[in-house]
């Protein structure tokens, strides 16, 4: 499976998820669910959605038994970034307006609340209707609580990853926010797959949850690589929002290290200042640009998928199985 296939089938389930969900996410007052489909509604990959059904398919399971899982998944991801948005004041993502920029604050606190809340009735309601043993959902619905405690967790590290008084973090510090901020979501999608399959064992449940663990460090490792170097015209995201907030994501880091005094001066005029001017910030980002630190930040990323990939070695060869590791490639190879 190449990875334009991939892209094709990622597109074919985005569909199917967002179908799913838009025909649940629905009620009244009207404005308040507008809200909550305001992400949803524009677009999007569908990773983790897409690592459910694939890992519940690899135990033999029906894709459509697992789509309440893989729905409430995506749920919690909405939720954490309608609630990411408002903490650092993002006006564009994916271009097109936040949440809170078209709803206003109250409604999209309000949004997100009601995105956390039907990801669990989606787990226990629907997932019982899809003859999900109460065991299985017993199980589900504690892992997503402990994700969504994990993300909370995360979020709240890495809202302390600003520069003070020129402390530095280790790539340690770095990994352990991301494993709680984003990669606890991936590690859930799998282990929420497997739980929608008839048969699978322990081993099974944990070797899918190391794959998803380690493949979503190393999209977040990506991730944050293209804040700094994307093209805002293909990502959708404003370069440089990092800088200006003072977030020491690793690439920062790493440029930190690499610049010599002078550009070190210039990157750190701008760094945490939300009043820089744009002269400033563009100097700044074409200092990170020239220091070249992209083949660091994907060599380490293809190391996490690697590890990712040994997880499922021990099955035989399928679709499903194919289609994790062609995932995994391009989450560790792509530019949006």
């Amino acid at each position: 499976m190449n990875l334009n296939t991939i892209r094709n089938d990622l597109e074919n389930t985005a569909g199917r998820v967002n179908e799913f969900i838009l025909s649940y996410l629905e009620g009244s007052p009207k404005e308040l669910y507008s809200a909550s489909c305001h992400y949803i509604s524009s677009g999007g990959k569908r990773l983790r959605p897409f690592i459910v059904l694939k890992s519940c398919e690899l135990f033999g399971g029906n894709s459509a038994k697992a789509m309440p899982a893989a729905a409430a998944v995506e749920l919690v991801h909405n939720f954490s970034l309608v609630h990411d948005d408002i903490m650092d004041n993002d006006k564009m993502r994916h271009n097109v307006p936040t949440v809170h920029s078209s709803y206003g604050i109250p409604l999209a606190i309000l949004a997100g609340d009601i995105l956390f809340s039907k990801a669990f009735q989606l787990l226990s309601v629907v997932g019982l209707k899809e003859g999900i043993s109460d065991k299985s959902i017993s199980e589900m619905v504690s892992r997503l609580s402990t994700a969504c405690i994990n993300v909370c967790e995360g979020q709240a590290l890495d809202m302390n990853m600003t520069y003070e008084n020129e402390k530095s973090y280790s790539q340690a510090d770095y990994i352990r926010m991301i494993e709680k901020k984003t990669a606890s979501l991936f590690e859930l999608s799998c282990s929420l797959g497997v739980l929608s399959a008839n048969t699978h064992s322990k081993s099974d449940l944990d070797r899918l949850s190391v794959f998803g663990q380690n493949t979503g460090i190393a999209f977040q490792l990506v991730d944050d690589l293209i804040g700094i170097s994307g093209d805002p015209r293909v990502t959708g995201k404003a370069v440089g929002n990092d800088i200006r907030e003072g977030k020491k994501t690793y690439p920062i880091v790493l440029v930190l290290r690499k610049a010599d005094p002078q550009e070190r001066i210039k990157i750190l005029k701008v760094f945490g200042s939300k009043n820089t001017a744009d002269r400033e910030l563009e100097e700044a980002i074409s200092i990170i640009s020239d220091l070249g630190i992209e083949e660091e930040i994907r060599t380490l990323a293809e190391s996490y998928i690697s590890q990712a990939l040994k997880t499922l070695d021990v099955y035989d060869d399928s679709e499903p199985k194919k289609a994790l590791q062609t995932t995994a490639d391009f989450i560790a190879k792509r530019s949006l």
